[in-house]
């Protein structure tokens, strides 16, 4: 058989039902495979980067695996941004380019192309990936093919590359005389044994048992795992309350009783004094990055025990040392604590709960002043998460609107939040969010993304149109690039380069039309009910444009040289000091 048709075979029994692609002269042979097959379909998206971010959105709704193809050249380069964010995020995804016949390319001559379009992919990417391989030998497909979904899904998950030359993909095989990746001594020696929780989890419960003030930070690395159920029983068993970074947001319910916000540099004020607080913190997997600790991180949890668990070693004892640091896959160590937990007592938190719900009272998730005749954005958020209904599917994108999303937004139960966290890459939302509905079909998915993001993969609404996808594009627009716009604020004496100055706009609900996208506007919250209602109900894609105040801003955050409990703007010094259990810093310092 042809080798390309063997490519496509192969995914087909990797359950992978789309590829996204832009097609391009190296990679014809495996577009031609795909054709008028029913057991799998090609998505032809308008750039690399925008079906690479398909793939990303399919995988982290199937948590298998998600497939993009690239030409070689330009497409394979257009594809790296993506690639850095499933390496980032831990999303198990195979990307495979064409490249030029293997009696064009360079290989170790001293001359910087050979063949038209030729561009060594592989030595590019192979900082961020698992795994990247030119393949020279059509003898080896198999044996690479196996290889690169084996690791990009094993341990700790990211991407795979595998490059494949034109005359290497028309190449006639005997699939009986491949050689196979599984068994091999390779196989073998690549694969790890999972590392016991042991008897460390013995010193875990003795901690569960004296903690008056406990805490469980859920990272992303518990949806990674597939390790919410786990955490359910956890938290059901012990009723100890949970923080979220931005990537283990939607790990937990935020009806559940015990959800306590998201933590870090742009975390609710409340969330971030309760982990201030707290005299024990079960960190689950979570790379504890300045984003959630601040860049002082001795500060972070100084008054806590703190517990790390997390499937990479490498991400153990680096900015925060823990007193416990546990190479573990998640989910297998949570449940292993839950089996040994069978005759727990479930201590008693109410006083730990009744200071958590004052400080939510005190410290409100909308701080901003509400400006009359200003949409509050933070108010709006929440207000939309009431109109969603379970399962639906959050993409954020990258920018203030993230921000405000991971603030406000009030997740339901099977309800899946979808950010780009690692890479935070603007131009994500729309895309990722082509993949996770066709990775879900019949779900409703919402796209919450920036007038400035929106720019960067706008041609990808075509997409939804041709593919006739219910996705619902929630468009947050203050007519500037917010997120840094106000990073300018604080530290260049608000000259907004680029940010403003330089920035323009145009009225992207025409963009949307032009497309065949139907379009709403918001210009006050008396407005919102009724609009997103309707935008909400229909059937197909549609744009809400939300028309914010140029001077929007997220706040609570965190800035340079502050431990997380003291967020801008500043409370004066006294409340800040009746909000602290433990003890404050010192003046100097804080």
């Amino acid at each position: 058989m042809k080798l390309s048709d063997y490519v496509i075979d192969f995914l087909v029994k990797e359950r992978v039902h789309h590829v996204f692609e832009m097609i391009g002269g190296a990679i014809t042979h495996l577009l031609d495979s795909t054709y008028a097959r029913g057991d799998i379909a090609c998505v032809s998206m308008h750039h690399e980067q925008a079906a690479a971010f398909a793939a990303e959105g399919y995988a982290r709704m199937n948590g298998r695996l998600g497939v993009a193809m690239a030409t070689s050249g330009p497409g394979a380069l257009n594809l790296l941004t993506p690639i850095g964010s499933c390496y980032f995020d831990s999303v198990p995804c195979l990307f495979i380019t064409g490249q030029v016949n293997t009696y064009e390319y360079k290989f170790d001559k001293p001359v910087r192309q050979i063949g038209f379009q030729e561009t060594d992919i592989v030595s590019i990417a192979r900082p961020i990936v698992k795994y990247a391989e030119l393949v020279q030998d059509p003898k080896l497909i198999r044996y690479s093919l196996e290889k690169a979904v084996f690791l990009a899904q094993s341990g700790r998950p990211g991407p795979a590359l595998l490059d494949i030359p034109m005359n290497i993909q028309r190449a006639e095989i005997d699939p009986k005389k491949l050689i196979g990746f599984y068994g091999s001594p390779e196989h073998k020696r690549l694969t790890r044994k999972e590392p016991a929780a042991g008897d460390a989890v013995a010193e875990v419960i003795a901690l569960l048992r004296t903690a008056r003030r406990p805490l469980i930070l859920a990272g992303g690395g518990v949806r990674t795992a597939g390790a919410t159920a786990e955490l359910a029983r956890l938290v059901e068993k012990t009723g100890i309350p949970v923080v979220c970074s931005l990537m283990g947001l939607d790990a937990i319910p935020h009806e559940d009783p015990a959800f306590t916000g998201m933590i870090g540099s742009y975390g609710t004020r409340y969330s971030n004094i309760t982990l201030a607080n707290c005299d024990l913190l079960l960190i689950l997997g979570s790379r504890l990055d300045t984003r959630q600790t601040g860049t002082r991180p001795e500060t972070f949890a100084r008054g806590a025990k703190k517990v790390h668990v997390d499937i990479d070693l490498q991400e153990l004892n680096g900015k925060v040392k823990a007193d416990i640091a546990l190479h573990s896959d998640v989910k297998a160590f949570l449940a292993e604590l839950n089996s040994r937990l069978k005759s727990f007592k479930k201590p008693d938190l109410s006083a730990w709960y009744k200071a958590i719900a004052k400080l939510r009272k005190d410290f409100p998730e909308v701080e901003t002043e509400e400006k009359k005749g200003e949409i509050n954005p933070n108010r709006f958020i929440s207000f939309l998460s009431g109109l969603c209904r379970e399962g639906d599917i959050i993409c954020a994108d990258v920018g203030q609107n993230q921000m405000w999303t991971g603030q406000s937004f009030r997740s339901k139960k099977g309800q899946r939040l979808l950010f780009s966290g690692g890479m935070g890459s603007m131009g994500f939302s729309l895309p990722a969010a082509i993949g996770a509905s066709l990775s879900s079909p019949g779900k409703r998915v919402i796209v919450i993304s920036g007038d400035g993001g929106m720019q960067v993969n706008i041609q990808d609404i075509d997409s939804l149109v041709t593919k006739k996808l219910p996705v619902k594009i929630i468009m947050m627009n203050n007519g500037c690039l917010g997120m840094v716009r106000q990073f300018q604020d604080i530290y260049f004496d608000r000259r907004r380069q680029s940010t403003l100055e330089g920035y323009s706009c145009p009225d992207i609900k025409a963009v949307a039309a032009a497309y065949g996208v139907k379009g709403y506007t918001i210009k006050k919250m008396e407005e919102a009910g009724a609009v997103l209602r309707e935008a909400l109900a229909g059937p197909g894609p549609c744009l809400v444009d939300v028309k914010l105040s140029l001077e929007t801003a997220v706040e609570p955050k965190l800035i340079v040289n502050k431990p997380i409990e003291d967020m801008s703007p500043q409370l004066p010094r006294a409340r800040l000091r009746r909000a602290m259990i433990v003890k404050p810093l010192s003046k100097q310092r804080q």
